[in-house]
């Protein structure tokens, strides 16, 4: 089946081996996972999420009416701020709704207490390797961190919420924070229902100490008496997406550089903002080195230096892995490029087309 590139092919039978892995925390640990929407949105594979995880978890009205239409089982919504109009919509469907300060609570909580209400926590403590991402950083806004006003609510809420990690796979210095936080918020959390890890732990990834990790989820959901949240968000589908381009044009300056009918900034905007290199399986070895880059004016719009096997040419195909996580929720219309259709390989093998883009598209994205 030939698709016209670009697109983005989401593999299910990748999303199945974090999904697997996410189901035996739940077995082994009791902890519920909710899918981080902020992450992922893309509802065509949901059907197939919904079977291993308990729901979903947004950062905004429109991501917690998504999950709950299109996902179902728990909503979770949590907002940096929210307006009136977003409580009084949100308060209509989600079964937990987090706010994340004490004057947010205070105003809306007569319009939301028939809810189960958390506050999120600022611990001070956070693991990230990247400023940009971590809630902790200098004058964070994201979280209550004065602990005895945070006391003081307690009889309105039935759970906290702690989301304090990014990319973080270090199962010890997870360990730590945990005991950290139990040692500090242990008197509160006796008195609430639930709690929330949040996402940023990567616990999927190969050689992950499963075991251990469920093993620690499970001591301190049974030391505070609490039910046990974690919301995957890049755990639940890396590994599973590419950005599938063709090379368009070949052109030469001191270096090869290969120009894609695809583009950073467009389409795989997180590389930009962190400055990282996009993913591509070649050999380092290999003789032929080019630039990839795409084709947007932006002169930075480049995916990365990477040595291939043979020679590209004009129509050379060059695919991007791990371009399902923080990279289609933030796709947009930069230079009115061709958007990327999005494609699903089912367990079965069969590929379908899910959706194309085209200039009415583009054109009704603007006014």
């Amino acid at each position: 089946m030939k698709i016209a590139t670009p697109y983005y092919l989401i593999d299910e039978k990748k999303i199945l081996h974090n999904l697997q892995i996410i189901q035996q925390v739940h077995q082994l640990s009791g902890a519920k996972s909710v899918l981080a929407l902020k992450c992922f949105s893309t509802w065509c594979v949901f059907d197939l999420m919904q079977e291993y995880m308990d729901g979903t978890t947004s950062s905004s009205l429109f991501e917690a009416r998504l999950g709950f239409e299109k996902f179902g089982k728990e909503t979770h919504a949590y907002c940096v701020g929210y307006s009136r109009e977003d409580i009084l919509a949100v308060v209509e469907f989600a079964d937990k709704i987090i706010f994340n300060s004490v004057s947010q609570l205070e105003k809306y909580y007569d319009v939301a207490k028939s809810k189960k209400l958390g506050l999120r926590v600022n611990p001070g403590i956070s693991h990230s390797h990247f400023d940009l991402a971590d809630p902790a950083r200098k004058h964070s806004r994201l979280g209550v961190t004065d602990k005895d006003v945070l006391a003081k609510q307690i009889p309105l809420l039935s759970g906290l919420m702690f989301h304090y990690n990014c990319e973080n796979d270090d199962f010890d210095a997870f360990s730590q924070q945990l005991d950290a936080i139990g040692d500090c918020y242990g008197d509160m959390l006796k008195q609430l229902q639930w709690v929330s890890l949040g996402g940023g732990l990567y616990f999927t990834k190969e050689g992950y100490p499963i075991e251990k990790f469920s093993k620690k989820l499970a001591e301190f959901a049974a030391e505070f008496n609490v039910q046990v949240y974690l919301e995957p968000g890049e755990s639940a589908i890396t590994g599973s997406a590419e950005l599938v381009t063709s090379v368009v044009d070949l052109v030469h300056n001191q270096m090869d550089i290969a120009i894609v009918d695809a583009t950073v900034e467009g389409h795989m905007l997180d590389l930009l903002i962190y400055r990282l290199s996009a993913k591509v399986e070649v050999d380092d070895f290999e003789n032929h080195k080019y630039m990839v880059a795409g084709r947007s004016c932006l002169a930075g719009d480049v995916f990365g230096t990477f040595n291939f096997k043979d020679k590209l040419e004009i129509g050379s195909e060059i695919r991007f892995a791990d371009a399902a996580g923080y990279t289609m929720v933030k796709k947009n219309w930069f230079n009115g490029l061709q958007m990327p259709a999005i494609v699903v390989r089912r367990l079965d093998d069969t590929v379908e087309v899910i959706r194309e883009f085209d200039y009415n598209d583009f054109k009704n994205s603007l006014s």
